[in-house]
């Protein structure tokens, strides 16, 4: 609607400037000075009944039938445009599209998202629950409009195949990129381009059909999501396991009662730390949180390590915790916790 109305709005200022020239040079060649011509030519396109600069001969009369036969429903219909323009809100949506385009300009470590269907408004609001920045990427005409009267969401109107569209939202300063199209050609060509633009991308990518996590693996997305699989076997495990099933989903989807399940990077590890095991170190006493998983730097997992498990800086940590607990983890492995 707003792309519309604005190729509407540009038509019809680029017919009035075209008729105002040809006016002011018409009456020119009549004799008029410049600003005489560009007077004359205003008041005639208005029809505001105004006496002409000067009398008319009979070449004057013919060129201003000419011009107000030609002008008058190019003027009027402008009046109606502008008018309709302002009343249907075009100009403040232009104004919030701007002023969204500066903030998306000034961010960094954000998360892209391309699709705002089902699995994209979801991912959406789990990145906005763990405060990470968000940029959606939308073409449909109704989501947009959602977005643009949502205070809080940022937003770039567009398609997402397109490089130029995946530039304004900086991918280039991104920490990762999300496509949930429902089309996997489509997701194809996102991991593809934006593969392109920022190497060290970390690319989320949504498939359909079998076999397309692969093509798009191969093309360079980090993780493929086939919601449909996913959504299969949780169904055949609520039949087998309910209870495991809902309590996973518990902390994981709901944070019960404040409980998180939270990733720690163990890259500000303290010197005195290192090296140390999880039961020399006492994580659970010292701040109630439990290490449930680590990664290794190859990638490799340890799933409920054993007490004598080292740390190293390069691991990251698998915590359940209240946030305070988190905090507290965080604090006791940090290098700037000058305990002894």
């Amino acid at each position: 609607m707003k792309s519309n109305n604005l190729k509407h709005a540009y038509f019809t200022g680029f017919s009035l400037i075209i008729v105002i020239i040809i006016g002011t040079v018409g009456y020119y060649l009549l004799g008029f000075t410049p600003s005489e011509a560009v007077y004359q030519t205003i008041i005639t396109m208005a029809t505001v009944g105004f006496e002409e600069v000067h009398p008319l001969d009979n070449r004057g009369m013919w060129f201003t039938s000419f011009l107000v036969i030609v002008s008058i429903g190019i003027f009027f219909y402008a009046v109606t445009s502008l008018t309709r323009y302002i009343v249907e809100g075009v100009f403040l949506y232009t104004y919030k599209d701007n002023k969204v385009k500066r903030k998306i300009e000034k961010i960094s470590e954000h998360v892209v998202i391309c699709g705002y269907g089902r699995n994209g408004k979801q991912a959406a609001l789990e990145l906005s629950e763990h405060n990470v920045k968000v940029v959606i990427i939308e073409q449909t005409a109704d989501i947009v409009q959602f977005l643009r009267e949502s205070s809080d969401l940022l937003y770039v109107e567009g398609d997402a195949t397109d490089e130029e569209v995946l530039k304004q939202a900086h991918l280039d300063k991104a920490r990762a990129l999300i496509t949930t199209l429902p089309e996997d050609a489509d997701n194809l060509f996102v991991v593809l381009t934006a593969r392109e633009l920022n190497p060290e991308l970390q690319i989320i990518s949504r498939a359909s059909v079998d076999n397309a996590d692969v093509k798009l693996k191969r093309a360079g997305a980090t993780n493929v999501i086939m919601p449909d699989r996913v959504g299969g076997q949780s169904m055949a495990k609520l039949v087998a396991q309910p209870d495991v099933v809902e309590f996973i989903d518990l902390i994981l989807l709901q944070s019960m009662d404040n409980v998180v399940l939270e990733e720690v990077s163990c890259n500000g590890l303290s010197k005195r730390v290192a090296g140390k095991s999880l039961q020399e170190l006492d994580i659970r006493n010292n701040s109630g949180a439990n290490i449930i998983g680590l990664k290794r730097q190859d990638n490799s997992y340890v799933i409920n390590p054993v007490p004598h498990t080292t740390l190293n800086p390069s691991d990251k940590l698998f915590a359940l915790g209240t946030r305070s607990q988190i905090n507290q983890l965080i604090k006791t492995i940090s290098s700037n916790d000058t305990g002894n």
